[in-house]
Parts: C-alpha cells; sequence; structure tokens
C-alpha cells in the first residue's frame, strides 16, 4: 500500500480512472493496490480541486436552453432507516444532486449536492443564472420550489415551461427492477414564450444514468453509497470534471471527438485523467 504523500500524478491519475468508471472505493482499492485512506483522501482534496476550477470556468456559458433535474442518493443510510435520535442531523439519510445540463453542448453547467427544500432550488438556480450570457429556455419537471426559485433569478428574462411526466407501472415487466414508464406528459408555460419543440427534459434525465454508472455511490441496490455528505460531493464534483472536459460525447462526434467542455468552448482539447490529476499540484 502507498500513502497519499507519496502518490505521483500518474498513480493519482490510475486511481482517478477507477473511480470515474463507477468503481467502488473498496474496488478501486483491489484494482490498484493503494490503501482505502489514500483514496478517500485523494477523492476529498481532487473533489474540492475540480469544484473549485469548475466554479471558476464554468462562466459566461454560451447555453440558449437549459433542462434542470434532481436525481436521488442517501448518505450513511435512507431517510426511512434513520433513528429517531438522528433525525435532526444533518449529512445523513436521502441526499439530492441538483443538475443542469445545456442539451445542445452537453454541458452540464451547474450542479448542487443537497437536500429538496426550497431553499436548495433557490440556491442552485441563482447559481445557474449567474453562469449563464443569454437569455434562455429553461424546462424542469413538475417540482413546484423551480417555480419560485426561477422567478426570483431569472426576473422576467427567461422562458420557462414545466413538462410534467405521469408515471406507471409494465404489468408485464418485474416491478421491482424495471423503471417506471411515462403515461402521459402535459406541457405548462410558466414564464416567458418557450418554443414548444425545445421543452424537454430528456437530455439531463440520461445525464442521470450516466451519474449512475459512472459513480458506484448512485447505483441502486448497492452498498457502494456514500458515508459521508462530504464524499457524495467530492465524487459529483471529479464526476462532472471528467464528464465536462475529458469524456468525448458520441452526440458531439461532428467533425472530430469532443467533450461538452470543446462545444460550449471552454476547453480546445480532450483532458486527461494526467491533466485532472494536475489539479492538486
Amino acid at each position: 500500500m502507498v500513502s497519499m504523500n507519496r502518490l505521483s500524478r500518474a498513480e493519482r491519475a490510475q486511481i482517478i480512472r477507477a473511480l470515474v468508471e463507477g468503481n467502488s472505493i473498496r474496488s478501486t482499492v483491489r484494482i490498484t493496490g493503494f490503501a482505502k485512506n489514500t483514496i478517500t483522501k485523494l477523492l476529498v482534496d481532487l473533489g474540492r480541486a475540480c469544484a473549485a476550477y469548475q466554479n471558476d470556468a464554468l462562466r459566461n456559458l454560451p447555453a440558449t436552453r437549459i433542462e434542470c433535474d434532481e436525481i436521488w442518493s442517501f448518505v450513511g443510510m435512507k431517510a426511512k432507516n434513520v433513528p429517531e435520535e438522528r433525525q435532526d442531523e444533518s449529512g445523513i439519510g436521502d441526499a439530492w444532486t441538483w443538475t443542469a445540463l445545456d442539451p445542445d453542448t452537453k454541458l452540464m453547467c451547474s450542479w448542487l449536492v443537497g437536500d429538496r427544500a426550497p431553499e436548495a432550488a433557490n440556491w442552485f438556480i441563482a447559481d445557474l443564472a449567474s453562469r449563464l450570457a443569454n437569455r434562455v429556455q429553461i424546462t424542469t419537471d413538475g417540482f413546484r420550489p423551480y417555480v419560485e426559485a426561477i422567478e426570483r433569478a431569472f426576473g422576467s428574462d427567461v422562458d420557462y415551461a414545466m413538462l410534467i411526466k405521469e408515471y406507471g407501472s409494465d404489468p408485464t415487466e418485474e416491478r421491482r427492477f424495471s423503471p417506471p414508464v411515462v403515461l402521459s406528459e402535459q406541457v405548462r408555460v410558466m414564464q416567458g414564450s418557450p418554443d414548444p419543440r425545445k421543452v424537454s427534459t430528456s437530455y439531463v434525465e440520461r445525464s442521470n444514468l450516466t451519474m449512475r454508472m459512472g459513480m458506484r455511490r448512485f447505483t441502486r441496490l448497492t452498498n457502494g453509497f456514500s458515508k459521508k455528505v462530504e464524499n457524495l460531493a467530492a465524487a459529483v464534483a471529479l464526476h462532472f470534471m471528467y464528464y465536462n472536459f475529458a469524456r468525448p460525447h458520441k452526440g458531439l462526434a461532428n467533425p472530430y471527438p469532443q467533450t461538452p467542455g470543446m462545444a460550449a468552448g471552454l476547453a480546445d482539447h480532450i483532458w486527461t485523467c494526467e491533466e485532472i490529476a494536475a489539479l492538486l499540484d
């Protein structure tokens, strides 16, 4: 085993590759041979560095439309299993990651790891608004806190629609393991004049699958969940650093492979994991 203070940039990159491809901490230990505490410390330190880099880089974004969503995970245990004496403890139970995706460049413009309270919606949307260069069209699901949050952050300078989907189960499928099916969709224009042809949450919902595949903490029916909320936030920041800057997107491969960061004009090349590791130098 190798301690954190002796890791070279190449060794850090080796750990990063394992983590961003959906391996848990323990499986990364088995793959790389580095100690569990070494990998965890690297994740937390690098996650902070990735968050700081993207906080500065994701500014004046050229997006003209945004899709927003929230994805569920949990820290320590699910909310229903939190004992009564720990009900008021922060950083335990259900956790929600709010995401804002540009469907044209596939860039993840903003995110927030927190709860699903109206205060979280306000913080998330205010952060998103501060990063955009243009008037945008926003589509969200039917979660009501978005309405006040978007009005507060954008005022009248936004075209906003809700896409409300009604879900049900397929009687021919095993319900525990099969996702619900969409039975109907309803569009509600909340503000401005959104283009009906562009009212969609399909891309951001697809990014949820990318998150679940790329971070073991988000995989359903697993014991790889986060034990600390700080570790969850670090994993999310690292994931989006890799997604935005180091992972070519198939939908952008014209005329050449591109990452969302390249498509948005934030990078001129595909980053390597060594370059991500260098954020700690």
